[in-house]
Order: structure tokens, then C-alpha cells, then sequence
């Protein structure tokens, strides 16, 4: 589903959105030494650009974004908004305060009665106006996005009556009594969102969620099998970029048509080299000649030369992959070289600036 496919009816009345961005991405390391992770360059944007795409889509203007982690490189790019739509402030985070936490603290921005809040990571094709419309048909104190998963061990899991309210919120557990997880999106009423402890870590999986339950507060369950990821490995980056440049995950955002591949103005490609699989390619990258790029992501300035095979794979900024080269799910960091010939797999990962010898060098995370 197209965010242009969402249900395009104006909120009854004004919500607003909160993005909680202020995460380290220490599981991205070292593409966030540079970047946080909602401002790595994703589908030819920054990641955050396509969920402020839909934001904007359902009518929603007014969204504060939650930073911490090189927190001015949020409004240095996106500045007030203005240019999406939308009127953006920021509240810097100066320690951790865990989810509800953040979620307080950007509290004294918020004005309306219902605001959507989401994890700054995820990737989703849920119909927004659809979740608003649940939590005020409902009479919600605070409405959560749940998605079905193969192995719901992973997450925490969340109980559901026949009416979609939520009955329990259980962290990991090895024998999980439902699929349906939490998904990191929600709508809370202002008045929640301003109970919770002030200047302070407070965690909503294992405070503010159980104390809503224990009070008899209502939570309400959306349940959706949209697309959902959570994007916070190089492995999910790779495949939700992918997916975005394919066409099979929603955004209003992408600076080109969905196909095999985008490819940013001043990029240079052989005429003979393949791109595919929902490649990204970034201004001023060169393909050389019989190079074959698959399902992988190109930051600015990198290079593949001549033969070199990337698959599933990310180039950080003026990275340069030798001729002949093989690189096979692994992450090379800025300004990082893989010499000629060299076979890269299963999770190695170049520190930004390594240069690594040529000549049938093997390399794998094992």
C-alpha cells in the first residue's frame, strides 16, 4: 500500500505525532558513527523522510521529533518542516530517559487531545488513519499498534479480548500465548502521556503500560499484517531500503519511481554493470564495468569497480570496492577500501577508513 493509499480523510479533529529519534544505533555501528540511524541515507532519503511522508498524509502538521544522539543533525536537515508540510520542533534528550520517558519530556509541545507516537526505527505500512480512528472510536486512553509474527519470542507479546482491548503486556517469554507483538507505534491521550513521571528513565513496556492496565485504564489493540521491520540491524536496513525502492513498503518520499533500483543524479553506472534487487545508489557513485550491485545500499561517493559483485550489502560514504571484488552481506564504513579481488560475507564489517589488501583476501564474520 501506497501512502498515497491510505485513508485520505482528515483526522475529525487535530492530533499530533511524536518520533522518538534520540537511539544510539550501536547495532548499525559504524554506520551511525557518522549519522544517527533515522538519518542513514535509505531508498535515496533520509529513513526518517518516509515516515514524515505519511505522517503528513493523513492530514497530521504539527510533529516533534525526541533527540538526543547528534541531535542537530535532525533540524539541520529538515529544519521547521516547512518544505514537508509540517511544522517540526525538536526537544533534545540530555540522558536516557527510555521510551515514556522521552514521551514526557517532549510533553509541554503538545497541544492536542490525541497524539500519535512512534519509534523512530520502524518501518510499517499501517493505515494511520485507521489506527487514529480505532483509538477515538474506542474511547482509548492510549491505542497500540500490535503486528503478527512468526516467532513473537523476540518481542514483547500482548494479549487481546474479542473487542482488540489489551489484556496483558508480557516481556520475552519462551512460550509466548499469542503471535501478536508490540509494533512501536501508538496513540496516547495528551492527559496520559502527562501522567507519566517527569525527569526521569520510565520505561512503557514495564511501567507505563502494566500501571495503565492495573488502573483499569482502557488499551486498545490495532491489529493489522501490514508490512512491519524494525530496522535497527545492517540486515533489516538493507532488506527495508530494498523493499522501499521495490515498492513493497509505503512512503510518499522516494525521489524516484519504485523498480529494480534508484539511482541518484551524477551517478555514473557502465552500461553492461546490472543493479537490482531494490539497490540504492547515491549522488556521485560509479559502477564499473560487468559490476553486478544487488539489494544493496550506496551511500554517497562509493565506488565498485570493474567485476566486483555486491550483494545485500551497504557502502558508507566514498567507500571503494576493488575490481573483481565479493561482498556479500557485510557493511563497509566511510571512506573504507576493499582491495581487488577480496571476498567480504555474513556480517564482516570495515571501520570507517580501513583499507583492506587485494589478492584473494577471505574475510567473513566467523
Amino acid at each position: 500500500m501506497s501512502a498515497d493509499a491510505q485513508t485520505p480523510a482528515e483526522p475529525r479533529q487535530k492530533a499530533e505525532a511524536v518520533v522518538l529519534v534520540g537511539g544510539r544505533g550501536v547495532r548499525l555501528r559504524p554506520l551511525t558513527l557518522s549519522a544517527p540511524k533515522p538519518m542513514l541515507p535509505t531508498a535515496g532519503v533520509p529513513f526518517l523522510s518516509h515516515l514524515l511522508s505519511r505522517i503528513r498524509a493523513i492530514g497530521i502538521e504539527h510533529v516533534v521529533l525526541g533527540t538526543s544522539y547528534k541531535a542537530e543533525v535532525f533540524e539541520d536537515h529538515f529544519g521547521d518542516g516547512a518544505d514537508l508540510g509540517l511544522h517540526i520542533e525538536y526537544v533534545v534528550e540530555s540522558e536516557p530517559l527510555d521510551t515514556a520517558g522521552a514521551i514526557r519530556n517532549v510533553s509541554d509541545r503538545l497541544t492536542a487531545d490525541d497524539v500519535l507516537v512512534f519509534n523512530g526505527d520502524i518501518l510499517s505500512g499501517v493505515d494511520l488513519a485507521e489506527l487514529l480512528g480505532t483509538h477515538r472510536d474506542t474511547e482509548a486512553d492510549v491505542t497500540l499498534h500490535l503486528v503478527k509474527v512468526d516467532d513473537p519470542r523476540r518481542f514483547g507479546c500482548v494479549p487481546t479480548d474479542a473487542d482488540g482491548r489489551v489484556t496483558d503486556f508480557l516481556e520475552k517469554t519462551e512460550n509466548p500465548p499469542v503471535d501478536q507483538i508490540n509494533a512501536g507505534c501508538y496513540v496516547f491521550r495528551r492527559e496520559v502521556i502527562e501522567s507519566i513521571p517527569e525527569g526521569r528513565p520510565v520505561s512503557v513496556e514495564r511501567e507505563t503500560f502494566p500501571g495503565l492496565l492495573s488502573s483499569g485504564a482502557r488499551m486498545q489493540g490495532y491489529i493489522d499484517s501490514s508490512y512491519w521491520l524494525d530496522m535497527g540491524t545492517p540486515a533489516a536496513f538493507v532488506r527495508g531500503s530494498s523493499d522501499l525502492v521495490l515498492g513493497n513498503a509505503p512512503s510518499g518520499a522516494l525521489p524516484g519511481p519504485t523498480g529494480r533500483s534508484l539511482v541518484a543524479a551524477g551517478a555514473e553506472v557502465a552500461g553492461d554493470a546490472v543493479v537490482d534487487g531494490g539497490s540504492a545508489v547515491g549522488a556521485d557513485c560509479a559502477i564499473g564495468s560487468h559490476a553486478h550491485v544487488s539489494a544493496s545500499v550506496l551511500f554517497d561517493g562509493a565506488e565498485v569497480e570493474a567485476g566486483a559483485v555486491v550483494e545485500r550489502s551497504v557502502l558508507g560514504a566514498g567507500a571503494r570496492v576493488g575490481a573483481g571484488a565479493v561482498l556479500r552481506d557485510v557493511v563497509i564504513g566511510d571512506g573504507a577500501t576493499v582491495g581487488a579481488e577480496c571476498e567480504l560475507l555474513d556480517g564482516v564489517r570495515v571501520w570507517p577508513g580501513v583499507e583492506l589488501p587485494p589478492n584473494g583476501v577471505r574475510f567473513s564474520a566467523d
